[in-house]
Formats: C-alpha cells, structure tokens, sequence
C-alpha cells in the first residue's frame, strides 16, 4: 500500500484521478479503500462503478492496447477492479443500476486454454458488461442453454487451437438452427483466428484481445441499439 498518499484527504476528483492510477498499478486495496471513500460521501454505486472503476479500465485497455501493458500487469489492474466491483456489486443490485450489456462466454469444445477469455471476461466487466463465464471445453449444447437461460446482447467464443477452431461454426450454425441467430451479437478471439475466419463461419467481429473486445462490444452493442431505436 501507498502510505504517501491519504486517500480519504483527497477532494472527489483528486479522488477518482487517483483510483484511476492504482487501477493502473493494481493495487487492490487502495482501491477497495477508495470505493468506500466515496461511496460514504454519498457517491452512488453507479457512478463509483462507471467515473472511477470502468474509466480507469479503460485507460489500462488502450495501453494494453498499443502494447504499453501486458497480460500480468492487466491480469492485476482487472483483480484490483474486481476487489472495487466485489463492494459495489450488492448495492448494483439494490439500486437497479444500467448494466451496458450482457455477455454469455466460453473456450469451445475441446479446448482448455482460457488465460485469453479469462482477460476478456475481468476487462469486459469492467466496463460494465455482466459476464457470464461457461469456462472450458464448452459444448454447443452448453452455449445454447446459456443463450436461452440469459438472454445476452452477446456470445463470446475463445479457441486458442487450430483444431477447435471450427467448432465455433458448429454452434453458429445451432443458433441459425434454432433460429435465434439474429437474436445474439457473436465474438470471436484466440491466437489462430482471424478477420477472414470469423466472416468465414458468420461471426460479426474478430477480436484480437480483451481491449479490443470491450471496444467492438460497445460498438456493436450501440449500432443495434441504433437500429432498433
């Protein structure tokens, strides 16, 4: 912890610029403190949660992003968020807070690497987006419970293996199957897929990592609204 600076003697600003930089260093417990701090100043849950938690994961995306930040150093500014969103999540709950979106997500069938989705699930919740975690291995039927059980804006698939990675067609097709295919926006990653595979099987966008997953959510997540408005 940081004796240098006493978080509590902070103005709310000087406050939240702060949060954003232990955001950035990962210093959990400055940030659990934090998040108490305003919220006993009378901050509401939503506001601690979007101005200093998801704004500051925002600023570790983009630097992850352009390659200033890497995966252990994101791994522990998304663990610091956590421990702020771990406070703030209860009373999320009891305010009805606007989520941005739903995601249902999982490694495909056959494959057990999950350091990838597990980035963009820490990333994608904090940005706000309720995460659902199918975890490994996942089977399509897996997927198309998950769909009917929560309803997401958004299905993420992971592989990191060229051998499973047609699988993902495999529940695209289920979804087309079923007829529900419209209803879902679908996201694909992982070190063997590409542009040209995702259009290939009929994914609406590749992401080639977390950052660029919370940016392509958003974006999709606004056209849909867009068009439905």
């Amino acid at each position: 912890m940081n004796d240098d600076i006493d978080l509590s003697a902070l103005a709310d600003d000087d406050l939240v610029v702060q949060m954003h930089q232990d955001l950035y260093d990962g210093l959990k417990e400055e940030i659990e403190q934090a998040t108490r701090i305003l919220l006993a100043r009378g901050w509401t849950p939503y506001d601690v949660l979007t101005k200093a938690l998801v704004e500051g994961m925002r600023i570790v995306g983009v630097d992850f992003r352009d390659g200033i930040l890497f995966v252990p150093e994101v791994l522990m500014a998304a663990n610091a968020m956590k421990a702020g969103m771990a406070i703030l999540r209860p009373l999320l709950v009891e305010t009805g807070a606007p989520k941005v979106g739903k995601m249902v997500i999982g490694t495909v069938k056959g494959d057990i690497h999950d350091i990838g989705k597990n980035l963009v699930c820490m990333m994608m919740e904090g940005a706000g987006f309720e995460v659902i975690d199918l975890g490994i291995n996942t089977s399509v039927e897996r997927y198309l419970d998950a769909l009917e059980a929560h309803r997401p804006e958004i299905l993420g698939m992971s592989a990191l293996l060229t051998t499973t990675m047609p699988y993902m067609k495999v529940v695209i097709e289920a979804m087309k199957a079923k007829g529900i295919r419209h209803q879902h926006i679908v996201l694909v990653g992982g070190a063997p897929v590409n542009e040209r595979f995702a259009e290939e099987i009929g994914a609406d966008a590749y992401c080639r990592d977390a950052s660029v997953a919370v940016e392509t959510a958003r974006r999709l997540i606004t056209q849909g609204a867009a068009r439905t408005a």
